[in-house]
């Protein structure tokens, strides 16, 4: 249960319109607990359908498979086809025993029947009462509902699904039938916390869609459980399209909704009030994704992990408009071209996107890529907009493509003309068939999201590209900012592919909340910390008040990489204002990177300037005020300005410092490099980082991190 403060400071983060909005909600919930019984009761199909009740036939082209590849399985000859046959039936034999992989979860097995309404972390049972009166932040009561949800989203199904038509064994296609009707026994109607999210609903209908079409020749889907995935699509729909999200809470989670909505009304076009739940999903889609996402590509909730998750759901989207008649503007996929191009530019310096803000490890479809890897999808953008460089960052046709795009999809790619570049396979890639591509790297900016990229790379020699990414964009958006970092003026490293400074990721939302507020805090990130205290004022795990406004103040790119300069705001709140500028320059040539840091106050004040490490590199210290970086193929010496006093510090608890979390609920230990002084007005702190290349290495070779600190 949230406090009374929390409510207060919610309240006034809504406009007079959502509080109304709300409060219409919350009647409407009254009303509908009253009415739950008689809703719950199994209605008529003439109730709810105005056509055919024929899974196998339902009304139009199917919005999801490319025609021409139904019912086949044929990505092509070689190694390619067989590493991906051998992974799918590896993972879909695991997923029809009931044992699940997410989050940090390895095969775990969620019971025979699989419990849908259990946190399988904890082991507590979720509560199988009125869904919209479950506080799902608390987790007392439900567990983490991040746990109760992921397997409820049935990525799974889409798997099996796949498993099916590629190996032609009906028993994948009883898989699925099997999981959708113990769900449909344990999960009725308006009960329990499979109900409680809107978007939930959304990423479901989409995986329910996508699954049941991949078996729609398995004869598995008999007529009693056909009636019953009707009905209860009929209300995921029904209860969506009441209560999409609105106002301040109007993000990702919108476009989710929407998604789900236009997906499931495209497939069943003959359920009542589907055409006008069609048109207004649609709509929807068509408005937010010029509303939530920058003109140069970026999405305005700073998160790049939801910039992936919305991609999908826009994507998919677009896919199932064009293939029953119904597409979107050229506005619509001009935008969703150029949100390619930004996840493109952002992930071409190493093997993964920079984590600047929240990260769930959400996504929408299981079609074959690793999760939170942009490149699976970053080939299907390089056939859809035709374009060299999206094909460059994508290295290799991948299955998410051919499900997708199917063999036709395949053969554009090979027309598509290869771009300049040279390549290097990274260590996570060994094995998979995947080629991490790295083409000439060049300094680019992307100043509407606010976020910079100083490159340089060697002709023909990827492991000495350099790649910084400098933050100066907002902290979230709207009035919530809900999935920003307190990170402005913050940067990451990579040389030659490999993460060296690194923002330090999520790892939890509910079950701890000292964690997340740590990941998210401002001595967490690649910057500076005034007085101990955070640049933005955190009042929730998803709500900031004062917020820290960044902006650049200069931008000279060079074929050498340039220089950066950065300002924000944060610190003006203190009692003695203060103003933080960053001024960041790369001279790649010579492995040069310097970051200058110029505070402008009056007063005493603390500061301390932090330098997270990616994880299992190991940090030894050379000067006084140097460490050595040693990742392998490369070293990187960070000096200190002389004026601070510094410290290592890794796996620390008291103070929390020296973590990085990888995906949800993942963390590890991790050095985190920290100078610390104090200052007496203006001051102005030089740090350099010299970066060292051993040209004989090609895969890093890195070491366990210890807790180490002095």
């Amino acid at each position: 249960m949230q406090t009374l403060t929390w409510y207060i400071r919610r309240l006034s983060t809504m406009s007079p319109r959502e509080v109304v909005w709300r409060g219409k909600a919350a009647l409407t919930n009254v009303a509908d607990r009253c009415l739950l019984p008689w809703r719950q009761r199994p209605r008529p199909l003439s109730a709810i359908m105005a056509g055919p009740d024929d899974l196998q036939d339902t009304g139009g082209p199917s919005p999801t498979l490319t025609e021409s590849d139904a019912g086949t399985w044929s990505p092509g000859a070689g190694d390619l086809a067989r590493i991906w046959s051998e992974k799918l039936i590896a993972q879909a034999d695991q997923l029809a025993d009931h044992r699940f992989s997410f989050f940090d979860f390895e095969a775990r097995h969620l019971g025979n029947p699989i419990d849908w309404n259990r946190d399988h972390k904890s082991g507590q049972a979720a509560p199988l009462r009125f869904a919209p009166w479950i506080d799902y932040r608390d987790t007392e009561v439900t567990g983490d509902c991040k746990f109760v949800w992921e397997p409820n989203r049935h990525h799974q199904l889409v798997v099996l699904g796949r498993a099916y038509r590629a190996t032609g064994d009906r028993k994948y296609a009883a898989a699925v039938v099997e999981q959708l009707d113990s769900w449909l026994d344990q999960c009725p109607y308006g009960v329990g916390m499979n109900w409680r999210s809107p978007l939930e609903l959304g990423v479901r209908l989409i995986n329910w869609v996508w699954a049941l079409d991949l078996i729609r020749d398995s004869g598995q889907v008999r007529r009693e459980l056909r009636e019953r995935l009707l009905r209860s699509v009929h209300l995921h729909l029904w209860e969506i399209t009441r209560k999409y999200s609105r106002g301040s809470s109007a993000n990702n989670h919108l476009i989710g909704e929407a998604a789900g909505v236009f997906m499931a009304t495209s497939y069943f076009p003959n359920l009542k009030q589907a055409a006008r739940w069609r048109d207004q999903s649609r709509e929807i889609l068509s408005e937010e994704i010029l509303r939530q996402t920058w003109p140069d590509g970026g999405t305005r909730e700073q998160a790049v992990g939801y910039q992936l998750f919305v991609l999908q759901f826009f994507l998919i989207a677009g896919f199932a408009a064009r293939k029953t008649g119904q597409d979107f503007s050229p506005a619509y996929w001009s935008r969703l071209e150029q949100m390619f191009a930004f996840l493109g530019a952002l992930g071409e310096g190493g093997e993964n996107l920079p984590l600047f803000g929240d990260s769930d490890d959400g996504y929408v479809l299981d079609l074959g890529g690793a999760r939170g890897d942009v490149r699976p999808w970053l080939a299907v953008g390089a056939v859809l907009f035709a374009r060299p460089d999206f094909k460059a960052w994508a290295g290799s046709y991948s299955e998410t493509a051919y499900w997708l795009l199917g063999a036709e999809g395949r053969r554009q790619w090979e027309a598509i003309p290869g771009a300049s570049g040279t390549r290097t396979v990274g260590q996570a890639d060994r094995g998979t068939g995947t080629e991490l591509f790295t083409p000439g790297l060049a300094s680019r900016a992307f100043p509407e999201t606010g976020y910079y990229l100083l490159q340089w790379s060697a002709v023909n020699q990827p492991q000495k590209s350099i790649s910084v990414v400098f933050d100066c964009g907002d902290l979230g958006q709207g009035s919530l900012a809900a999935h920003g970092h307190a990170d402005a003026l913050s940067f990451t490293l990579r040389v030659g592919g490999q993460d060296i400074l690194v923002d330090p990721g999520t790892y939890d939302y509910f079950t701890y909340p000292e964690w997340r507020s740590h990941f998210r805090s401002t001595p967490a990130h690649n910057t500076v910390v005034i007085d101990g205290v955070n640049q933005s004022e955190m009042h929730g795990p998803f709500m900031w008040s004062t917020k820290a406004q960044a902006r650049c103040l200069a931008w000279q790119p060079t074929p050498e990489g340039g220089t950066i300069c950065g300002t924000h705001d944060g610190y003006r709140r203190l009692k003695d204002p203060v103003t933080h500028q960053r001024t960041v320059t790369l001279d790649g040539p010579t492995g040069a990177l310097t970051i200058r840091d110029d505070l402008a106050a009056r007063g005493r004040h603390t500061v301390a300037v932090c330098f997270q490490v990616a994880g299992g590199l190991s940090v030894e210290r050379k000067t006084t005020n140097g460490f050595e970086i040693v990742a392998g193929s490369c070293s990187v010496l960070l000096e200190f300005d002389p004026g601070l006093t510094v410290e290592a510090l890794c796996g620390s608890e008291k103070p929390m410092a020296g973590w990085v979390s990888q995906g949800y609920h993942r963390k590890a230990a991790a050095y985190i490099l920290v100078g610390r002084g104090t200052s007496d007005g203006p001051v102005s702190l030089a740090c350099r980082a010299q970066i060292r290349r051993n040209d004989t290495a090609t895969y890093p070779q890195t070491t366990e991190s210890q807790t180490y600190a002095t």
